[in-house]
């Protein structure tokens, strides 16, 4: 037999005790931040993918490159990291630990690329890399992001 499910904004359920005599813990709500460090994720990731499919096409259409086999792991290093930046923002977004520390580094990567690229001349584009990196760095040092991305892996509950 299931309980039906608890209204947190009801102060009589919020009051209930566990056979420990402790409270029943709840599911924590998702912080917006999680969100946002997501989506900046997952935006990442598709433009690396578009990047990518760009290098491609330039690469099948014979531009001049000085190695062919360099140009290829060139593009395979841009697929393999718009795939771990996807699965980066997935697994944060659900709450696992392990993808902050991903996020931390693709942020840092895209701020050591975003000011050399904001000095060189090309501020659109470097602001474009810099405000969502920023961004997303001090939303991952949030208490309440860091409160919900704490789940470890594993296998699931047997209940």
């Amino acid at each position: 037999m299931s309980r039906p499910p608890e209204n947190p904004a009801d102060p009589a359920e919020n009051q209930a005790e566990n056979q420990a005599g402790g409270p029943v813990p709840g599911p924590v709500a998702r912080p917006a931040g999680i969100t946002v460090i997501a989506v900046v994720a997952a935006l990442e990731a598709t433009a690396l993918l578009v990047a990518a499919g760009w290098y491609g096409f330039q690469l099948l259409t014979g531009a001049p490159v000085l190695s062919f086999w360099g140009a290829v792991f060139t593009l395979g290093l841009l697929l393999a990291f718009s795939a771990w930046l996807f699965a980066v923002g997935h697994f944060l977004f659900r709450g696992y630990r392990w993808p902050r520390a991903g996020a931390l580094v693709a942020q840092l990567f895209m701020l050591t690329i975003g000011f050399p690229t904001l000095t060189g001349g090309y501020p659109l584009a470097g602001l474009a890399m810099l405000l969502p990196a920023a961004v997303a760095i001090v939303l991952l040092f949030d208490k309440r992001v860091i409160a919900f991305a704490s789940r470890a892996g594993g296998a699931p509950p047997a209940l």
